[in-house]
């Protein structure tokens, strides 16, 4: 029992972590993208912000619900009988 809540913990860290480093790669690597393209094209630049925008908040929307699955697992262990 106590080494099933020491996983949880574990994996619950794991997601976390995990989640937040890749959500910042892919938002500095997509931001990067953004500014060579702007240079490239100004006259994009309006419609290419709105598109990464959109992108940033499905990135940090995944990762958050990544968060609230872990926590949930955390205080709410459904493995726990």
């Amino acid at each position: 029992m106590e080494s099933i809540v020491g996983f949880v913990a574990l994996a619950a860290g794991l997601i976390i972590g995990l989640g937040a480093a890749g959500a910042c790669i892919g938002i500095g690597i997509m931001g990067s993208r953004f500014l060579e393209a702007s240079a490239r094209q100004p006259e994009l630049m309006n419609t290419l912000q709105t598109k990464m925008f959109l992108l940033v908040g499905l990135i940090d929307a995944a990762f958050i619900i990544g968060t609230g699955i872990a926590l949930w697992y955390t205080t709410a262990n459904p493995f726990v009988g």
